[in-house]
Order: structure tokens, then sequence, then C-alpha cells
């Protein structure tokens, strides 16, 4: 495995190498052959891992351990760094297209993970890559659940349904050295026509629902009603009242005409009509 020198150790090389060119220009070649090789070990020997990585070494094939964060010192030839791991969190991508859920409808789903190694180890040792394994692993419990859930549910459910996906994924690569932070579902795309249809049968649940309290209310009018002609058959003269309000009412407006049935007029009072004449026009009752 092929790593990229660090600073210090490409610094300490290039100041050994150069000390040994010195040294051969001036006539001291052994010395200076013994400072060219020493940068040559210190370039193989040297390593450094940052703080978010670690570093998997294998000594003549068996594993020597893990390093890092920090300077150490390898065996060159007897030692060697198989992985590098890098502990921070990160996303993956991933998406299942044209799985069928419970009820036989196709969808596309888009999700991604986030996800981190805790234990570098398993990571470099229990399998070839774990990236691509992660990948193929979403992949698969993202269909799996699709397959096991009911469009409804899928729709309307989502933070459930993340639920299920992590707990899934943690499990199968929990041997792997692997955490499972969250998995967050983004989309999920259904057949055009479905969505016309599920549109159609959500207006038509609208339209049901408001003829249902337009009929309550309408029971509820109709009570009122009831209980208002039973008052006012008990009580003649607050129909009467009732009858000059509305005329009081539909006279605001200047200039209006009011065509009264002339059985209503007979019906009421003709002092009480006159007074709200005079009231509405601003005449005063002639002494």
């Amino acid at each position: 495995m092929v790593q990229k020198m660090n600073p210090i150790t490409v610094f300490l090389t290039l100041v050994l190498i150069a000390i040994g060119v010195l040294l051969n220009a001036s006539g001291h070649y052994v010395i200076g052959a013994d400072f060219i090789v020493l940068a040559v070990i210190v370039a193989a020997s040297l390593k450094m891992a940052n703080t978010w990585q670690k570093f998997v070494i294998l000594r003549a094939g068996k594993l020597l351990g893990v390093k890092g964060p920090g300077l150490f010192l390898i065996i060159p030839v007897i030692d060697s760094v198989v992985a590098v791991i890098d502990e921070r969190i990160q996303t993956t991508a991933f998406s299942a297209e044209q799985a069928l859920t419970k009820d036989t409808v196709p969808v596309n789903v888009d999700a991604i993970i986030f996800w981190n190694v805790h234990d570098a180890q398993k990571a470099a040792l229990n399998i070839t890559d774990y990236r691509m394994a992660i990948d193929r692993v979403a992949q698969t419990s993202l269909r799996q659940m699709i397959g096991a859930s009911m469009l409804s549910a899928l729709l309307s459910e989502r933070e459930a349904a993340d639920t299920m996906l992590r707990e899934e994924i943690a499990r199968k690569t929990a041997d792997w050295g692997i955490s499972v932070k969250s998995v967050d579902i983004r989309d999920v795309a259904i057949p055009v026509a479905l969505q016309d249809a599920m549109s159609r049968q959500a207006q038509a649940e609208r339209e049901k629902q408001a003829r249902v309290i337009l009929g309550s209310a309408e029971a509820a009018i109709a009570g009122q009603f009831v209980e208002a002609a039973k008052t006012y058959a008990d009580y003649p003269a607050a129909l009467q009242l009732r009858a000059m309000n509305i005329i009081y009412e539909t006279t605001k407006e200047r200039g209006a005409t009011i065509l009264i049935p002339t059985a209503m007029v007979d019906s009421m009072n003709p002092g009480l009509a006159l007074a709200i004449k005079n009231i509405d026009t601003g005449e005063k009752k002639p002494t």
C-alpha cells in the first residue's frame, strides 16, 4: 500500500540527503554515503498519523498493532502499513429504483447514511473494502425495508422507516468496526399515474369532509330555527319586533326601495311602523 510521505519525514530526508551530498563533495565519501542511507531509512520508517487517522501495521504478515495519531517508527521491509483508517463521520448516498412496496407499488427511494469507523483493526482485517460493503448493505437493507412496508406507511411514517433502516444496517456492519449514526430517507418518488390518483382521492376526501361539515351546520341552523319558531309562537310580540328589525336593517342604505307584503304590514302595529320610518328618514312625528 503506497503511503504519501508526511512533511516532517520529507524535511528530515532532504536534510540528510543534502548533508550526504556535501560530505561527498568534500571528499568524505563513506560518511556521505552513510547519511544518504540514513535518509532512505528515515523516509521508509518515520510515519505520521493525523488526529483522525489510525495506521494498521503488520510485521512479517502478522498484526503488530494500530498506530496513531502522531509520529511513530516502523521497521522497513519487515513492517508494512496495510490500511490508513479515517475515523471521522462520513456520508454515503444510496438509492433503490423500482423497488416494490408490500402493496406492490414501484417506488424510487433516495437515502443517505452517516457512519464512522470506531475500530480500525476490524475495518482493516475483517473485510476487504468496508466502504463498498457499506454501500451494498445499505442498498440491500433499503430494498428489504421497502418490501416490508406499505406505501402509505413509507410516505407518512418517515422517521420510523429511518430508525428501522439504521438499526438493520448497524446490525450488519457491527462486525466491521462501523458505527451507524443515522439514516435519512431524502425522497420517495412514486409513478405519475399513482400521484394523480392519490391527488384525486385526497380531493374527494376533502370534499366529503366539507359536505359533512356543511350538513352538520345545516342541522344546527335548523335546530336554532325550530327554537326560534317556538319562541315566536309563544310570544307574537317578539315576532313583530323581529320583523320591524328586519325592515330597519334593510332600509339603512339611502335610496333603497323595499317592497313589503300587505299582510305583513297589517300584522304589525301601524304606529310602530311609522316610528321606524321616521327614525330612518330623520323626520319628527307631528304633534
